[in-house]
């Protein structure tokens, strides 16, 4: 009975604030009434950024780390917040003022269980990364090796389960109150937000992440991933490696340490391809502040708080769908929507197949280092009302991903694409995936699943011929009206044959 009225007088404060940075006005379209915007007027600032989203990014950044992760998750909308704003809030950063280095010696010290310095030779009090969960500092083990340390931000678990709550509140309502925003399913994305951040407020499962991830790019010579500290890590510390390279979206001093930038974007192109189609396991926050370039060239990445997961059978859709764009098969790029379940079967397949092509015709006719597959799947997005779409929660992590790394690539080498890169491997990985020998090795694992199922079902059968020698097994009528009830007909053929063949077994053995 209090929610509504704690989360009321919060909506309160995050009005004025959103008002005073002039946030609110493209909120209109979603139903909010002029003159609501009128009233608010009074508390605008002077001076604020000509573009909404610039002004939506300021605000959220003004209400503290839940409402800058919630602006980054809205940067992969653009169905929801428009192209534009969707572009601005991409640039949020989690770049905030730094708590004091006696509060994380603290929270280290109890996490670990023994006093900080006999875990570090030397501890940096000044942090080299402060951003909404937690803050970074540089230190040396005892035994010599220069790592980094992440450390909670002290309280971070109720700031974020309050305003999560707020945001679950206002999903409900709008979901109740406005049918139309039902396809977008708000309360599931903001679910898939609360599941993500509380999954990034436990830095063991960072901790499992990495190694996760430093596992399948083990040996390869182009993306690396910070060893792991077990010892000196915990649920609200993490200690890594210390990673030594350049920020990737720094051209110059790039160049001048003697890379060239064409090489390092189809670095990247590979090892996004690698993580999305061939692992179905990626780094979803990959943007220049987690990404280096390694004094040996290879990419280097860090902070793995936000992985997304993706399974076989949406690889395949997607991989479809990226190449079906890319040749101008939009027949093919509907019939993959259609069969992915991503459009109800009841809509007009032809209209959906020129839907597409007006999408992205305007797009694939651009030179192929002005083509933005990420905004081309976006826009698509934009038509799903007219089709009855449903969102996929599961795929707005990728889309932010393929965002951020579109943006690493266009600062890097502009005139290449790194799409028109990962094609060939996209395409040799569905040969790999869907060709002749694909199904032949399907099939022989198949086979090979069912012999070794072969033993315990013979074992079964000769548990039930003895049974059956021994004067059978009597159900009681009750029982056998249970198995019965609600069973449609076509439900008893396979118990017909185990019984069949169990009898036949009884005589053989008579």
């Amino acid at each position: 009975m209090l929610r509504p009225f704690r989360n009321l007088r919060r909506l309160i404060r995050i009005g004025h604030t959103l008002a005073s940075y002039g946030a609110l006005d493209e909120l209109e379209r979603f139903g909010l009434p002029p003159l609501a915007l009128r009233l608010m007027a009074p508390f605008r600032r002077r001076d604020l950024p000509a573009r909404p989203g610039e002004r939506l990014a300021l605000a959220l950044t003004t209400l503290g780390p839940s409402f800058v992760k919630l602006g980054q998750a809205l940067s992969t909308r653009a169905d929801l917040v428009g192209e534009a704003v969707a572009a601005d809030l991409s640039g949020l950063q989690d770049k905030l003022a730094p708590f004091p280095a006696v509060e994380a010696r603290a929270a280290i010290a109890a996490e670990l269980g023994q006093p900080i310095e006999l875990l570090y030779r030397s501890f940096d009090d000044q942090a080299v990364a402060a951003a909404s969960i937690a803050q970074v500092h540089f230190a040396v083990t005892r035994e010599g090796a220069p790592v980094a340390v992440k450390v909670l931000r002290p309280g971070v678990e109720q700031l974020f389960a309050r305003d999560v709550d707020l945001f679950l509140w206002l999903a409900q309502l709008a979901e109740r109150l406005m049918p139309r925003l039902r396809r977008l399913k708000p309360v599931a994305v903001v679910r898939a937000f609360e599941e993500t951040v509380r999954l990034e407020m436990d830095l063991r499962l960072e901790a499992a992440a990495a190694a996760e991830l430093g596992q399948n790019f083990a040996g390869d010579p182009d993306f690396r991933v910070p060893a792991v500290d077990w010892s000196r890590t915990a649920r609200r510390v993490l200690t890594l490696e210390r990673v030594a390279g350049l920020p990737v979206d720094e051209r110059a001093a790039i160049t001048a340490a003697g890379h060239d930038p064409k090489d390092v974007v189809a670095r990247a192109a590979r090892a996004f391809f690698n993580q999305v189609f061939r692992d179905g396991f990626f780094h979803a926050d990959m943007h220049p502040g987690n990404l280096f370039v390694a004094p040996d060239g290879a990419l280097v990445a860090v902070d793995f708080g936000i992985m997304g997961r993706i399974d076989l059978t949406t690889r395949e859709a997607l991989a479809d769908m990226l190449i079906g764009f890319l040749h101008g098969d939009y027949a093919k790029v509907a019939e993959v929507h259609f069969r992915a379940g991503f459009v109800p079967q009841g809509q007009s397949v032809g209209g959906f197949t020129q839907a597409c092509r007006a999408i992205a015709e305007p797009i694939l006719g651009k030179p192929l280092h002005e083509i933005s597959l990420a905004r081309l799947l976006a826009q698509l997005f934009e038509v799903t009302e007219q089709f009855q779409m449903e969102t996929q929660p599961q795929l707005l992590l990728l889309q932010k991903s393929m965002l951020v790394c579109e943006g690493v690539g266009r600062t890097l080498a502009p005139e290449l694409n790194m799409w028109d890169l990962a094609r060939p491997l996209i395409e040799n990985w569905m040969v790999e995936n869907r060709g002749p020998a694909a199904r032949t090795r399907s099939v022989a694992e198949q086979a090979a699943a069912r012999i070794e199922e072969l033993p315990a079902f013979v074992g079964n059968l000769e548990k039930a011929a003895a049974m059956l020698a021994s004067g059978g097994v009597r159900l009681h009528p009750d029982s056998l009206a249970a198995l019965g009830a609600g069973q449609p007909r076509s439900a008893w053929w396979p118990w017909a044959l185990v019984v069949g063949a169990v009898v036949i077994v009884a005589l053989l053995l008579d």
